[in-house]
């Protein structure tokens, strides 16, 4: 039994309120566990400059992310005088994760802007940002297939975003603070429903790790993201 009393291979509790925000094109409020992340979508009419000057076709998505104050047990500083590395990383991590959902071109002249905010802080802030923003960015965009401004391909495979780790040697699924802070590996883990990678990282914290372990930590993310995407499909079911 884990610290949470959890089995090796089982996920926190997963919860998720729709229209969190009245004035979000998508809001979702995502939770795993006591990690709560607060996820917002903004649809702009409009492309990145950089897109206008190579006149490259089709839309953009991009993402944001920040930690509030007292999300974690100790007051963690606003980022005003620049972007830390960490949340420049994690900004980056979501939206490579999102592009792979949506088919850009048929997207229009359209940038995505998904603000993922941690309200509460537990570990596995990073993949509950991705898992919800999907949920988000899903709701946007299918209000606008069911008003017939975006084809329905628009939308491609579904994602969704995990950590596991070693602990005292045992592999474990989705690690809480206090496994992750004491964990001799970790890893995040980024898949799509069709069972394809979009982002592996995984670092040897305080031990190495052999090809059987890593082996071991990629099955059960591949189950825990089965399950976050067998979550995502009956939520949006109920919202659409």
């Amino acid at each position: 039994m884990r610290i949470d009393g959890r089995r090796s291979g089982q996920l926190r509790p997963i919860s998720a309120t729709p229209n969190f925000i009245e004035f979000a094109e998508g809001s979702v409020l995502f939770s795993m566990g006591n990690t709560h992340v607060l996820c917002n979508l903004t649809l702009e009419e409009s492309v990145p400059r950089w897109m206008q000057q190579q006149n490259k076709p089709g839309g953009w998505i991009t993402a944001e992310y920040a930690m509030l104050p007292r999300s974690t047990q100790i007051r963690t500083p606003r980022e005003t005088n620049g972007l830390g590395g960490r949340t420049q990383e994690i900004r980056r991590l979501i939206g490579r994760s999102l592009r792979t959902v949506v088919n850009l071109e048929l997207l229009g002249q359209r940038t995505a802007i998904l603000d993922c905010d941690v309200l509460q802080a537990d570990g596995g802030t990073r993949t509950a940002a991705i898992t919800g923003s999907y949920l988000a960015l899903a709701i946007g965009l299918l209000k606008l297939i069911k008003n017939n401004e975006l084809p329905s391909d628009v939308l491609r495979s579904p994602i969704a975003a995990v950590s596991v780790g070693i602990l005292a040697g045992i592999p474990l699924l989705d690690l809480c603070y206090a496994e992750d802070s004491q964990a001799e590996v970790d890893a995040n883990i980024v898949m799509n429903a069709d069972g394809e990678f979009i982002e592996i990282q995984s670092t040897a914290e305080r031990n190495t790790f052999n090809r059987n372990q890593f082996d071991q930590l990629l099955n059960l993310a591949y189950q825990g993201i089965g399950e976050l995407l067998t979550f995502q499909k009956d939520f949006l079911a109920d919202i659409v």
